[in-house]
């Protein structure tokens, strides 16, 4: 089928969002580039896309097809996403050759784990295991179930909405760097043993992935993981309206706005931080609104705006989670900077942290577009988000201890403060 015509027909097909009613369907326009057709940014590495890589962009499409198009109902329960993850792991590597498996595969407690995602580009940050550039038809829809497996419906809508955004950009910025587009899938520990721990990691430049599930004590954590977006919002070829951060930026809202004018000023006066991907933190909490000073409603607010991220597979492991954090959310941090209304049209965006015993979550909008202009799209504060999520506690199911990642230090500029910023990038802002 012609390629074109083919991402036309995709893109056709809506999924629900909680959000926006029968709105475009991130899903199935998110994938159809990521295997080979690397996104302009700068900070993004060059690798020139080649005649194979442009034949490929139509089998990429083509897997996509059968990803979505066979998606089955999500799980409900922790067992039911390892098992389910699991089985999709072990199909994934039937596809593979030994040399392939051996590429992907590594040990628990490798310490490349925490060394091999970052929100920098491929090339400045090398990742761990295939990229799915390098991978059949075949072999990419098999990896694709894999996130299906481990995902809810819309925490794989936003997760491929983030990845559909980067192809949006290739395909429409002025950016002449390409390698946004490239993602990489690693499994650490046996994927293949449900009773056994083991990590599943997915990302390139907008996006890192590290789910731990653990069929032993019945235990799956997103801790850490990154998320971004650029642009925030893109309309597809028919017209449709994308939005994969809507929800996270609804939510943070909901928050805000429950929040008297005192409370809302001693927020505001709070330090916002950000640990970077990729990168040791001190999960400093600094001043701020307290969970403490929060009513009952504006606590449960809270929740749901962290469930963002720590929420994205079944329903009993994000009440899991979520009863967690909210154990000691008496003793979590939270601080704002930037607009105070949802408004995309003014201003540069906002920035938030929420520090805590279990939690540490940091959404910081990039005050520059990284090269990736685009007429009448905005690529910067609004339209160039990073975020982080981790577990002070439980990053990586503390079966490893955080390392700097390898070239460039991960995160928005940086490793840390004055930590140097990749062309275009901001540098962080604590």
């Amino acid at each position: 089928m012609n390629n074109t015509r083919f991402l036309r027909r995709l893109r056709r097909q809506d999924i629900d969002s909680p959000r926006r009613v029968r709105r475009a369907n991130p899903v199935v326009t998110a994938v159809t580039g990521i295997t080979l057709m690397s996104i302009a940014l700068t900070g993004c590495a060059s690798a020139a896309v080649t005649s194979d890589a442009a034949s490929s962009s139509t089998s990429t499409s083509q897997t996509t097809a059968t990803s979505t198009e066979s998606t089955t109902d999500d799980a409900t329960t922790t067992a039911d996403t390892i098992s389910d993850t699991a089985a999709a792991a072990e199909a994934f590597l039937a596809t593979l050759s030994d040399e392939q498996r051996e590429a992907v595969l590594y040990d628990y407690d490798d310490e490349t784990k925490t060394t091999s995602w970052s929100n920098f580009p491929v090339t400045f940050v090398e990742r761990a295991g295939l990229n799915l550039a390098d991978l059949t038809e075949e072999q990419r829809a098999a990896a694709m179930k894999v996130l299906e497996a481990l995902l809810s419906e819309k925490g794989y809508a936003t997760v491929t909405g983030i990845m559909n955004g980067d192809q949006y950009l290739l395909e429409n910025s002025s950016s002449t760097e390409d390698s946004l587009g490239q993602y990489y899938i690693a499994f650490f520990g046996d994927p293949t043993d449900p009773s056994s721990a083991y990590e599943v990691q997915f990302g390139g430049h907008h996006l890192g992935i590290n789910a731990t599930l653990d069929g032993a004590t019945d235990e799956v954590t997103f801790a850490p993981t990154h998320l971004g977006v650029q642009p925030a919002v893109y309309t597809d070829e028919d017209g449709n309206e994308v939005e994969p951060f809507d929800a996270i930026y609804t939510d943070a809202f909901a928050f805000y706005d429950s929040l008297t004018a005192e409370q809302q000023a001693t927020l505001t006066s709070g330090d916002v931080s950000m640990c970077a991907p990729g990168d040791t933190c001190d999960f400093s909490t600094g001043s701020g609104l307290t969970g403490a000073d929060l009513t009952d409603e504006q606590r449960e607010l809270l929740l749901d705006l962290i469930e963002n991220w720590s929420g994205m597979a079944d329903e009993e492991t994000t009440a899991t989670t979520r009863a967690e954090i909210e154990a000691t959310l008496d003793e979590t941090v939270i601080a704002w900077s930037g607009e105070t209304t949802y408004d995309m049209t003014t201003g540069n965006g906002i920035n938030f942290s929420i520090s805590g015993p279990n939690v540490y979550v940091a959404f910081q909008a990039q005050q520059g577009s990284a090269g990736a202009d685009i007429d009448g799209v905005t690529t910067s504060g609004w339209g160039h988000v990073h975020t982080i999520y981790r577990d002070p506690s439980n990053d990586y199911a503390n079966s490893v201890e955080q390392q700097a990642s390898t070239g460039m230090s991960g995160g928005p500029g940086g490793g840390g403060p004055g930590g140097g910023a990749a062309p275009g990038e901001q540098a962080p802002s604590s």
